[in-house]
């Protein structure tokens, strides 16, 4: 009962270094989420992802890539097989249903390129931090030590 399966997290983000700040988002989702077309996330670079989506027996106009504010959302249909055509498939192991994959984004993780080869859609990604949000380094410059003044000057004594 206290265990929690974070899984789902890793699965479905890209570039969070802060996941528990999804966990409300997420609670539960998993269980019924689809699993097809199966995937694989991976690190490139210290600032590079790529998503690797198998999508087997789509052309390229059949898929679509779209990023909307922290969202990468991937869709897929296939085009409605004409009924003149008198193909008798006897086993159909190769799915070829619609899709739509949806991939949370981390702040400042931008979509560069897609590319399909062997029947894999690659997603690469970038995180670009603005300048302004990168951290910086203060120079410490060394100086001179300055003996301190005292704070209460000595009064001369009153001749008597």
């Amino acid at each position: 009962m206290g265990n929690f399966d974070f899984s789902p997290l890793y699965r479905s983000t890209v570039g969070f270094d802060r996941l528990f700040s999804l966990l409300d988002q997420y609670a539960g989702v998993e269980g019924g989420a689809p699993t097809y077309p199966p995937y694989n996330i991976e690190r490139t670079g210290e600032n590079a992802y790529r998503i690797t989506i198998a999508v087997a027996g789509f052309a390229e106009n059949e898929l679509s890539v779209e990023t909307r504010e922290n969202t990468l959302t991937v869709r897929g249909s296939k085009e409605t097989v004409n009924k003149a055509d008198k193909r008798e498939v006897l086993y159909q192991g190769i799915a070829a249903r619609a899709f739509e994959r949806r991939f949370q984004l981390a702040d400042h993780v931008q979509a560069t390129g897609a590319s399909i080869v062997n029947g894999l859609l690659h997603i690469d990604l970038v995180r670009q931090v603005p300048e302004a949000q990168k951290p910086r380094t203060l120079a410490i410059k060394g100086g001179k030590t300055v003996d301190a003044e005292p704070a209460v000057k000595s009064v001369p004594k009153q001749a008597a």
